[in-house]
C-alpha cells in the first residue's frame, strides 16, 4: 500500500508564523483578547468575522505594523514581535493593505520591481519576479501603465504582486479580492493555490466573499469581538451553528456565494 504524503508542516514543525496569547487595547478598548493563531507554509487559512472583529488588527500586530499589548508573534521558531515591519519582510514575511500602497508615480511593473529590490532582489531578478508576477495576476498587458491608472481591481491585483515579489514564506492579504468582478473569482483562487502548492508559502486570507473562502481554504479561523469564535475546516466552520447564525447565513451555509461582514 502507498502511504500518503506528509503535509509540509507536519514534517517540518518549525515552518510556521504563530501569534500566541495576542491581545491588543486602544484607550481602554479591546480590539484583541488572547488570540491564537498559527499559519503554515503551504496552506492558506481564512479569516473571518464582522467588522470590528479585530481581523485587521491581528493582521498589523503579526507584519509588525502594531505591537501587541500583550502575547508574542513567532516566525519559524524565532520570536519576532520587537522586530520592524521591514526587517519581518526580509525574513519572508508579506502583507497587503486594504488600500493600495503602490507608487502612484511609477509604472506597475515598477512597482514590482521596487518591491523586490528592496529585500535584497538584483535588478535583473527583480525584473523577472515582475513578469512573472504580473502574467500570473493577468495585469501583464498594463505593465507599463502608472499605477494610478489603474481600476480598483487591478489595484488590488498590483498589490497582491507587490506581496509576493519578495517571495515571502508566509503572506497576510487584507481582502485582496475586493472589487474583482464575480467572473474573475476563479483566476484569483487560481493564483492563491499557486502561491500555496508552486511557491510553498503560507496564506492568510481576510475576505468577505465567503465563496472565496470556502473554496480556497484549508482552515478558517473566526474572530468575533477581538476573541476567538470558532477555527477548523471549511465544512466544520459551515456547520458551526453560532457561525452561520452570525455570519454567513443559511444561504452560505448551502454553499451559495452570500458575502459576511469584513
Amino acid at each position: 500500500m502507498t502511504q500518503a504524503a506528509t503535509p509540509e508542516h507536519e514534517r517540518w514543525p518549525g515552518a510556521s508564523l504563530r501569534a500566541t496569547a495576542v491581545s491588543r487595547s486602544f484607550e481602554g478598548i479591546r480590539a484583541l483578547d488572547g488570540v491564537t493563531l498559527e499559519l503554515h507554509r503551504r496552506e492558506v487559512v481564512g479569516l473571518i468575522g464582522p467588522n470590528g472583529a479585530g481581523k485587521t488588527t491581528l493582521v498589523n500586530v503579526m507584519t509588525g505594523f502594531d505591537r501587541p499589548t500583550a502575547g508574542s508573534v513567532e516566525l519559524e521558531g524565532r520570536e519576532i514581535t520587537s522586530w520592524t515591519p521591514h526587517r519581518r519582510g526580509r525574513a519572508g514575511l508579506a502583507r497587503t493593505f486594504q488600500h493600495s500602497h503602490s507608487f502612484g508615480s511609477l509604472s506597475v511593473r515598477e512597482n514590482v520591481e521596487v518591491a523586490a529590490l528592496g529585500v535584497g532582489a538584483r535588478p535583473r531578478e527583480a525584473r523577472r519576479r515582475a513578469t512573472e508576477l504580473l502574467d500570473l495576476l493577468g495585469i501583464e498587458r498594463k505593465a507599463d501603465a502608472r499605477a494610478t491608472t489603474l481600476a480598483h481591481g487591478d489595484e488590488r491585483k498590483l498589490e497582491v504582486a507587490r506581496a509576493l515579489a519578495i517571495e515571502p514564506r508566509f503572506v497576510l492579504m487584507d481582502e485582496p479580492a475586493a472589487g474583482l468582478p464575480e467572473g474573475e473569482i476563479p483566476d484569483f483562487v487560481r493564483v492563491l493555490r499557486t502561491v500555496r502548492d508552486e511557491q510553498g508559502a503560507g496564506v492568510l486570507l481576510i475576505d468577505h466573499n465567503m465563496a472565496l473562502v470556502m473554496q480556497v481554504c484549508d482552515r478558517i479561523h473566526v474572530l468575533d469581538q477581538g476573541r476567538t469564535l470558532a477555527e477548523g475546516s471549511p465544512d466544520a466552520v459551515r456547520g458551526n451553528l453560532d457561525v452561520t447564525a452570525a455570519y454567513l447565513g443559511e444561504s452560505a451555509a448551502n454553499g451559495s456565494t452570500a458575502s459576511a461582514p469584513s
